[in-house]
């Protein structure tokens, strides 16, 4: 039985845990290292405990300091949020060791997925189409050679343990095929652990699908429909849709399919299967164990809350819901809202928050963990907020977008706020016309410069304005301060 938990993480999706726990009325515990000390996070929950003040993996990503602040806390679950330990197989298998509930699928299950080349041939056998690519791990420049050879250049190397976009590297041509493997081989081993690649043909400016999923411990497993996350920049995404722009009778394929891949594993918790979409054929990628940073997309068109649902299942409770009573209503849009600057390359900024104005109403979200005058910190991911918008169709969620975007105000930091302005207004994106290079091919980032200039301009005149507007007070006036200066000296007197 659950009655409280203890989340792994930091930022926007600890708060959003802490939510679905005062929902259930279970007590929440955080973790924070010393430059969290002042995140929402860490206010919301009913306890908080620190990871000190060294690096992320002394804290967030350090193991045997989590556990002992597990046992110290007697909590009865672990929610770890997304990025971290989240897929971390050890971690999941240390807390159910230590007689908790770990809330994701089994360690099992999460070793399984993590080596991409079981997920591929899994994939594959339940009728899936993959990448064509290598047949296991790739550790040599002569074995990456033949593949590359056999499959034709482009290829992309990727970590087979990665994830969030880390840990790939795309070669055009033999020449630069042995520094690329290298690379790929020490970014892997840096932040996962492990240094095992494997190669894929690459799929130049694909659209990025994901099919949602939830299974529970009775053998039920039901999908939440798509999403599309095909707007990235340096395979990180920025803005996410549901649903996405696929047919509907291609999403109910893969919603099936990606169902019976869950039911081969007894997958328990949610999960996201990732596709590539190109010249109207769909590749599978991989799937992500874990809930993701856009699954707020998905409980706007379904109506679900997909932690609440998460903690659900870890209480061992079946689905409440079957798929035909799973329906899509309307369309949502989410819009990551990072501290950086889209002027110099993305380079995340730090900092603090002077001003924060979130913009409201019924079909308006913004999650997030900063406030007015927190210090957003250097050390992590540069995520601040997701401004999440629905509309009973992609048109109107595309309006209200404008408004919301616009009513969104942040100061003393950097952010890309004016970016999606900028994004939203293009015909690219309006008529749906996406793909993973749309940053590039709609030279978005040299019509924000035009934009921020346009808006230094229109602030300029506005000042112009003001300040010949504006008529003298007659009893403030130079005059009447003489007059005052000579009573005051007269009193003096």
């Amino acid at each position: 039985m659950i009655r409280s938990v203890l989340i792994a993480n930091r930022g926007e999706i600890a708060v959003r845990v802490i939510r679905a726990c005062r929902l259930k009325n279970f007590r929440s515990i955080a973790v924070f290292c010393d430059e969290d000390k002042e995140s929402l996070h860490v206010k919301m929950a009913d306890e908080a405990y620190s990871l000190g003040e060294e690096s992320v993996e002394c804290t967030y990503l350090n193991i045997p300091k989590l556990l002992e602040i597990i046992e110290r806390s007697k909590v009865d679950a672990v929610h770890p949020g997304y990025g971290f330990l989240s897929e971390n197989a050890e971690f999941a298998r240390e807390v159910i060791k230590m007689g908790k509930i770990f809330i994701g699928p089994s360690p099992s299950i999460i070793d399984f997925l993590g080596n991409k080349v079981q997920a591929k041939k899994l994939a594959e056998k339940i009728g899936l189409r993959v990448l064509p690519g290598s047949d296991g791990f790739v550790s040599t420049f002569e074995e990456a050679k033949s593949v590359a050879d056999k499959i034709g250049y482009p290829i992309i190397i990727k970590a087979a343990y990665g994830g969030g976009g880390r840990g790939m590297e795309i070669v055009e041509s033999e020449e630069d095929l042995r520094i690329a493997l290298e690379g790929c081989q020490s970014i892997a081993l840096k932040f996962f652990g492990r240094e095992e690649v494997l190669i894929e043909k690459f799929i130049n400016a694909p659209r990025h699908i994901e099919i949602q999923f939830i299974g529970d411990n009775f053998g039920n497993v039901v999908h939440l429909w798509d999403r599309e996350c095909t707007i990235q920049r340096s395979h990180q995404k920025l803005i996410e849709e549901a649903p996405s722009f696929l047919p509907r009778e291609i999403v109910n394929e893969l919603g099936e399919k990606t169902c019976s891949l869950a039911r081969e594993l007894q997958y328990s918790n949610v999960g996201t299967a990732e596709f590539l979409w190109k010249n109207d054929k769909i590749y599978f990628n991989e799937v992500n164990p874990r809930i993701q940073v856009e699954h707020v997309v998905t409980e706007m068109v379904t109506g679900l809350d997909l932690v609440e649902e998460q903690l659900n299942v870890a209480s061992n409770k079946p689905l409440d819901f079957t798929q035909e009573e799973i329906s899509l209503n309307g369309h949502a849009i989410e819009y990551r809202i990072n501290a950086e600057d889209p002027n110099n390359s993305f380079l995340p900024q730090s900092g603090r928050i002077t001003r924060l104005i979130v913009p409201g109403g019924p079909k308006v979200r913004f999650d997030s963990y900063v406030y007015p005058n927190y210090v957003v910190p250097h050390n992590f991911d540069s995520l601040i907020g997701k401004l999440v918008v629905w509309g009973r169709n992609r048109e109107r969620a595309i309006n209200l977008s404008k408004h919301a975007l616009k009513e969104l105000a942040i100061s003393g930091i950097n952010t890309n706020l004016d970016l999606h302005k900028v994004i939203i207004e293009t015909k690219e994106f309006k008529k749906g016309d996406l793909s993973t290079d749309f940053l590039i091919r709609t030279n978005v980032t040299n019509n924000l410069k035009d934009f921020e200039r346009k808006k230094l301009a229109a602030v300029f005149q506005l000042f112009k304005k003001l300040k010949f507007s504006i008529q003298p007070n007659p009893i403030f006036s130079k005059q009447s301060n003489r007059w005052l200066d000579s009573a005051k000296i007269e009193q003096v007197r």
